[in-house]
């Protein structure tokens, strides 16, 4: 859910070559929703529980530093495509890791619990796919009607999403 969330910021955002960043997007939010639920599982194998002690602060900062940025910028004359959105590389796998941080104590979880991984993994990494595909085109198509104050929501849905992992983390 908080790939899709992005990915509806995103495609609202989103000028040109929202098909190829679309997917682009997807395929990096699936890939890291899978894989941090393999190296959760691979760290749960191991007997580690350092992870789960610092996890939902490290998603926090990640999303508080780009939802503030997005925010920033929305108040820029002409917010640059590339460093605000899923466009730019960098900016897109920080949101792809933050995104998916909380993925790591599902997979030890599911060392645990002695789940098929593989198959797990997979099936987690093509829902959120889907789901991001579906959150850019939901984005894209709605998005005009919020105006330019689009990236503002999205850096504030940013900061949202930080503000539960770290309350999930500290509190749950």
């Amino acid at each position: 859910m908080d790939a899709s969330a992005v990915s509806i910021a995103a495609g609202a955002t989103m000028k040109s070559h929202v098909l190829y960043y679309g997917v682009r997007a997807a395929l990096f939010f699936g890939f890291f929703q899978g894989g941090m639920v393999l190296a959760g599982y691979l760290a749960g194998e191991a007997g580690s529980g350092l992870i789960a002690s610092f996890d939902h602060w490290v998603a926090f900062i990640l999303l508080l530093l780009i939802g503030g940025k997005m925010c920033y910028e929305s108040f820029q004359e002409e917010a640059d495509e590339r460093k605000t959105g899923i466009t730019g590389l960098f900016t897109l796998t920080l949101l792809a890791i933050a995104t998916s941080i909380d993925a790591l104590a599902v997979g030890a979880t599911f060392a645990v619990l002695d789940v098929e991984i593989i198959p797990a993994a997979l099936l987690i990494g093509v829902v959120t796919f889907a789901g991001s595909i579906a959150g850019v085109w939901t984005g894209r198509r709605f998005g005009c009607c919020l105006g330019n104050r689009i990236e503002l929501i999205g850096g504030v849905i940013l900061i949202i999403i930080g503000i539960r992992i770290l309350v999930d983390g500290l509190f749950m």
